[in-house]
């Protein structure tokens, strides 16, 4: 009974572990899609206003020379 209770409690101990360890990925990827959703709205901000044809937040690198 004592060695049944020992190898329960190291089964928790273990999954306990575990469990800790999957909320740090989570949050790890919770901040991750944060970024990446930011990304995104800024690249389709930028897209519209390229094809809206406006001149807002355009880097002046980005445009073509007069002679295009």
């Amino acid at each position: 009974m004592e060695n049944l209770i020992k190898k329960l409690e190291e089964q928790i101990a273990f999954l306990q572990h575990e469990i800790s360890q999957m909320g740090d990925e989570l949050y790890s990827q919770q901040k991750e899609v944060s970024i990446l959703k930011k990304q995104i709205s800024n690249f389709e901000k930028r897209i519209n206003d390229l094809e809206n044809n406006t001149e807002s937040e355009i880097v002046i690198e980005d445009k073509k020379p007069p002679h295009y």
